[in-house]
């Protein structure tokens, strides 16, 4: 039997263990200096416990925002050093600009610094045995694919290029065709009989069916499976799986089966979360509005000199149930950028002018949209608006793409913070099913969420 360990961590269990850890460090560190050096400034006593829960809440926040909880980039420690600098930098901040909730500055200056170092100190000791220990190779979820050989690389790299612990470890193929590997050649073909010996050799903790019944699940295969099913080895549908890990509707699987992703979230008819929703519409709309009041001189001076020409544009966009709308934003390209028909703009696009392209990674070109949401034409939060000559064209390509206006579409979006800029058919599809999953699951949590991670978009300038 192989000596590969069968513990693993799904992606929920990791990202939670992170942020307890992370906590648990820190005030365990804070807790060990204070009963070592005199150190006064930071107590954990059952007298100032609310201390220690607003620094946890700061903690938990600011490391979202600066990325501490990305797996993918948890498991690298020079992303990891950075991220841990910004976070405890920002969180100490704050702690201390809090003094009615957190304790007032101390006399004794240098305790802040301690304080610091501490913070930091906790997170890198923790962070190392984290990349040494959690996401070393022994604790990789090990996983048997069934399926069609033509679909195998694509499935293999969806799965593992969101999950870094996600392990393909091999194959067994359902269809006539031979498996010619294009971009993996380090896992095996298996065959049908001896599954269960394959299984227990290889330590295999979770069997992943993307074979539909109707091609290559033969009553032998099915039988196989039940019986391995009933002696505990978990297994899962794929489109369940891709879902789960990458947070995204793999409607390119679906088929026609469409109705197996009905009811959508109840959120898009509960009338509470609609009327909190709008609500929260307007207030980060004024908000928007007021900042980019704010910047107005500066951007001015910036449309004046690198962006000769209008300061604003307007467009036609497809709304919620098709219906179309005028789009505002702050003009980005050159004036006769479509002098040659309509396209999709790209990274590197040469018709951004140069402050047109700060305008467009700082994501300030889109403020003007917020007068948009106070209409009622847009939301904060939701598919991005696409122009109707693309509609036509992706609705005919892609299944489903329609169902994007079900919802009104948004300044920002799960798929705005996901997904690269869609530049062509293939990054439109990948945008498509980040806007059914954020329908589907659409919640206060999720929308916190997309917040969340677009502050780190405009703090780590990623916008397109």
């Amino acid at each position: 039997m192989d000596n590969n360990s069968s513990i693993h961590f799904d992606i929920s269990e990791r990202k939670v263990l992170l942020r307890i850890f992370d906590i648990a460090s820190v005030l365990g560190l804070l807790y060990l200096v204070g009963q070592i050096f005199n150190f006064d400034y930071f107590k954990i006593n059952s007298e100032h416990w609310m201390w220690s829960i607003v620094l946890a809440l700061y903690l938990t926040v600011f490391g979202t925002i600066f990325e501490l909880y990305n797996l993918q980039k948890a498991s690298k420690f020079e992303i990891v050093v950075q991220n841990i600098i910004l976070t405890s930098s920002v969180t100490v901040l704050i702690y201390l600009l809090t003094p009615f909730f957190t304790p007032t500055l101390p006399v004794n200056r240098l305790q802040i610094v301690y304080f610091y170092i501490s913070v930091n100190i906790a997170l890198f000791i923790w962070r190392y045995a984290y990349i040494v220990l959690i996401s070393a190779p022994r604790f990789f979820k090990r996983v048997l694919l069934i399926g069609n050989a033509s679909d195998i690389d694509a499935i293999v790299n969806s799965l593992q290029k969101s999950d870094p612990n996600y392990k393909v470890v091999g194959f067994v193929n359902t269809s006539s065709e031979k498996y010619i590997p294009k971009h993996f050649k380090d896992f095996e073909e298996f065959s049908v009989k001896g599954i269960e010996k394959i299984v227990h050799k290889n330590s295999i903790s979770e069997i992943v069916v993307a074979t539909p019944q109707s091609s290559g699940m033969t009553v032998s295969l099915y039988n196989k499976l039940i019986s391995m099913l009933e002696s505990g080895v978990a297994i899962r549908e794929y489109t369940q799986v891709y879902e789960e890990i990458t947070h995204r509707v793999p409607v390119q699987h679906v088929d026609k089966d469409f109705y197996r992703y009905f009811p959508f979230s109840r959120s898009n008819q509960n009338k509470l979360y609609l009327f909190f929703h709008r609500i929260l519409d307007l207030l980060f709309s004024a908000i928007g509005l007021v900042f980019g009041l704010v910047l107005f001189p500066i951007i001015l001076v910036g449309n004046l000199f690198a962006n000769r020409g209008p300061l604003f544009y307007s467009q036609i966009r497809v709304g919620r149930n098709g219906k179309h709308f005028k789009i505002y934003k702050l003009r980005s390209m050159v004036t006769d950028a479509e002098k040659h028909g309509a396209q999709f703009a790209s990274a590197g696009d040469t018709r951004v002018t140069k402050f047109g392209r700060f305008l467009r990674k700082s994501r300030f070109d889109e403020i003007p949209q917020f007068i948009n949401v106070i209409k009622g034409d847009m939301s904060v939060i939701g598919p991005r608006p696409e122009r109707p000559i693309f509609v036509k064209n992706l609705s005919e390509a892609i299944p489903f793409y329609e169902i994007r206006h079900l919802v009104k579409p948004g300044v920002t979006g799960w798929a705005q913070v996901n997904a690269k800029y869609g530049a062509s058919e293939e990054d439109a599809l990948e945008k498509l099913q980040y806007d059914l999953y954020y329908i589907k699951h659409r919640s206060l949590f999720l929308d916190i969420s997309i917040v969340i991670k677009t502050l780190s978009t405009i703090i780590f300038y990623r916008g397109q």
